[in-house]
């Protein structure tokens, strides 16, 4: 088995990059959807955030509001902590989980998860393999605008709070460019999944 981080930054492209692994048969794990999975309603990360965040942040089917919640935690770094202490431990817990489940089927499997604070995190060295999905700074400001239909300023502010792509580099296996096209980027990691494989 290999198990494969996939980072990058916000708008970087990671999306992309796994959703073509799981084309070509790896199995894929995302960070984002165990997190979703980890607040839903009454659960004991639930409960925690409800505490700490207050009702308010809540609609009236008891799903937390990401947006009223983000608003939060975007322009406090001690609050974004606290979020992150609660939803962390449960996000690996669930990762750990899915890892066994795909060890008992296919034992020899390529394991692609998607780790979105995986340097910031400090837990690179936990993997077998390390890709950083990089675009240049402008093309992920660019994109991000497009995307969340924000201002040059709001999604400046976002990029911010991760560690730069320049620098995340240094702690990569490979690197997936994906300043091109999609089909430039879906190449790459093709070329990637076929190496990976004869090595097992």
């Amino acid at each position: 088995m290999n198990i494969i981080a996939v980072t990058g930054g916000i708008a970087s492209g990671k999306s992309l990059v796994l959703s073509t692994f799981m084309n070509l048969g790896a199995f894929v794990i995302d960070c984002d959807i165990l997190s979703r999975e980890a607040v839903i309603p009454c659960t004991k990360a639930w409960w925690k955030i409800v505490a700490v965040f207050g009702k308010a942040i809540c609609r009236h089917n008891l799903e937390i509001d990401r947006k009223k919640l983000g608003s939060i935690v975007f322009n406090d770094s001690s609050k974004r902590k606290i979020l992150e202490q609660i939803i962390h431990p449960e996000v690996r817990r669930k990762c750990t989980e899915r890892i066994e489940a795909i060890k008992k089927m296919m034992p020899n499997a390529i394991v692609v998860i998607d780790v979105p604070l995986l340097i910031e995190t400090g837990v690179q060295k936990e993997f077998d393999t390390v890709i950083v999905v990089y675009v240049s700074a402008d093309m992920q400001i660019r994109r991000l605008m497009d995307r969340d239909e924000i201002t040059e300023e709001e999604a400046r502010k976002m990029v911010k709070l991760q560690i730069p792509l320049a620098e995340k580099r240094t702690f990569a296996d490979y690197i997936i460019n994906n300043d091109g096209t999609r089909e430039e980027t879906e190449m790459q990691v093709r070329k990637l999944f076929e190496a990976i494989s004869s090595c097992i």
